[in-house]
């Protein structure tokens, strides 16, 4: 299970850093191959986030990562059709907590990036396409470990919306989980329950 939080949080960080006069133009798979190179090597560079330094890592989500996450779809589908019946304010606690949630949860794996690489599959799509998916795998010590993204285009360039590791789509998992809390719960119940586990994965990581 650790080695999957450390894909994880490489997968959202891989999910990154652009330069946004390219963003338009770049293909999907250009893109991820790109911001991979460069936020291993922010990663491997950078003692702060290796250990850990949540802040550091929430500063790079803010200004690098969101920007090329379509990070409203995230959480939209994680919630499922739960979303619809959420007021625009609870949509935005949503939101908010979900993405505290994902980068507390896998802070600490960044530290875990040591020497693994990336290789990309060909990925098969045609121009007209506005969804694909880009598939690589993570290689190092062991058996390589499958990692794909989930991409959509929009007219500020192609955004990641879910991201898949060791063959379990991110999203999906979320969506059974908080299924069960609103089911339970209702949406606030659910808002509730992040808010307690990021209080609590605050309180582990300080």
């Amino acid at each position: 299970m650790k080695r999957r939080s450390w894909l994880a949080a490489v997968m959202m960080s891989a999910a990154a850093v652009s330069m946004p006069a390219l963003a338009a133009d770049e293909a999907p798979d250009a893109l991820v191959k790109r911001v991979s190179a460069e936020v291993l090597a922010a990663i491997k560079a950078d003692p702060a986030i290796q250990a850990g330094d949540v802040n550091r890592i929430m500063a790079l989500v803010d200004t690098k990562i969101m920007p090329n996450v379509n990070f409203a779809r995230m959480t939209s589908s994680a919630v499922g059709r739960y979303w619809r019946q959420a007021t625009p304010e609870q949509q935005k606690q949503l939101q908010d907590e979900f993405k505290t949630l994902l980068v507390r949860t896998y802070s600490g794996a960044l530290g875990e990036v040591k020497d693994q690489t990336l290789t990309f599959r060909p990925m098969r799509s045609k121009p007209e396409d506005t969804e694909v998916v880009v598939r690589s795998e993570v290689r190092g010590k062991g058996d390589p470990v499958q990692l794909d993204y989930r991409m959509e285009k929009t007219p500020s360039g192609w955004k990641i919306y879910d991201l898949n590791v060791l063959g379990v789509w991110l999203v999906e998992t979320y969506r059974t989980q908080f299924a069960q809390e609103i089911g339970a719960k209702g949406i606030d119940g659910l808002i509730a329950s992040l808010v307690q586990r990021n209080k609590s994965n605050t309180a582990k990581a300080s």
